[in-house]
């Protein structure tokens, strides 16, 4: 079933643009960007159980990283582009080395310290970053410098991504790295450096939130400080969280799932984070492993009574 369900969606998004106006176009980018966020962090969070508690400010490194190389550098956009999850990688191998001997909660709150004053950086440096105005009006090539043509390359760079991502999750590293997750201490008495993995998997973290970054300036042409602030990094964790931690394709749907509340329902209350809120304590309470978690759970059991 999901060997159908996947090329038919891939196919669907293919031709979504020809029948939708331009902001369904522009919010389905947002859609594909935010949920390759998401499952960059679930790969930490839900794969590794790291707790990675400041994860949009590699999606802000990038997306500054490439509107600086374009409106400052002037560099080619090629470069500008690569640039992102370059600057995400080094920054978060820097933030891994000094918190990755602290675990779980105190893991986070060093992440959310460092993650903190990287965001006080980017707000107070009027002369470079823009400060709270951020960077306006980022010129893209003009193949995808238009609604549609942002679209496509960023649903291309997204399922190749995702499909990257998909593979090292599969690949021994993952394993390993769960392996890590659910039993430390017997992963560390067969010899298995944990420390080494865990770092490893904050920069691949880090580098594809970069490449969301990156997505995000092509999309909307701007980037601002608040898109690095840690409160980000909440709502980040609740599309996991909604989605379903140690799903592959629940933050991805969580991620669909509140940009889309945000959107809609945020366009005739401002209270539709309270509203969100509540919706999240009710699947914490009745679904702990997430709405996705809780379909694939029924998936199995469907195909167990059917074996």
């Amino acid at each position: 079933m999901k060997k159908i369900f996947l090329p038919f969606l891939f196919a669907l998004l293919l031709v979504l643009p020809f029948f939708l106006p331009r902001f369904y176009i522009y919010l389905a980018s947002i859609i594909l960007l935010t949920g390759l966020l998401a499952t960059s962090l679930n790969f930490v969070i839900g794969y590794g159980g790291i707790y990675q508690f400041h994860h949009a400010v590699f999606y802000g490194l990038g997306a500054y990283a490439t509107a600086l190389m374009i409106t400052k550098a002037n560099m080619p956009y090629i470069l500008s582009f690569l640039s992102a999850p370059f600057v995400s990688a080094i920054v978060s191998l820097i933030i891994g080395m000094i918190c990755i001997r602290l675990t779980k909660l105190y893991f986070g709150m060093l992440q959310i310290s460092l993650g903190s004053l990287i965001w006080a950086i980017i707000y107070r440096w009027y002369t470079f970053t823009g400060g709270d105005d951020g960077i306006h009006g980022v010129s893209m090539p003009e193949m995808i410098s238009n609604t549609k043509g942002a679209y496509y390359f960023t649903l291309i760079i997204v399922a190749i991504s995702m499909f990257i991502i998909w593979r090292i999750v599969n690949s021994p590293f993952g394993k390993t790295l769960q392996a890590i997750r659910d039993n430390p201490m017997r992963s560390l008495s067969i010899g298995i450096d944990i420390n080494m993995h865990k770092l490893i998997a904050i920069v691949i973290a880090g580098t594809f939130a970069g490449i969301a970054g990156m997505l995000f300036v092509v999309v909307d042409n701007s980037v601002f400080p608040d898109m690095m602030f840690w409160t980000y990094s909440l709502e980040i964790l609740i599309m996991c969280l909604l989605g379903g931690l140690y799903t592959f394709w629940g933050p991805f749907a969580g991620a669909t799932s509140i940009v889309l509340f945000r959107t809609f329902v945020g366009a005739y209350t401002k209270y539709w984070s309270l509203m969100l809120g509540i919706i999240l304590t009710l699947v914490i309470i009745f679904l702990p492993e997430g709405v996705f978690g809780f379909i694939e759970k029924l998936w199995k059991n469907r195909d167990k009574n059917n074996a």
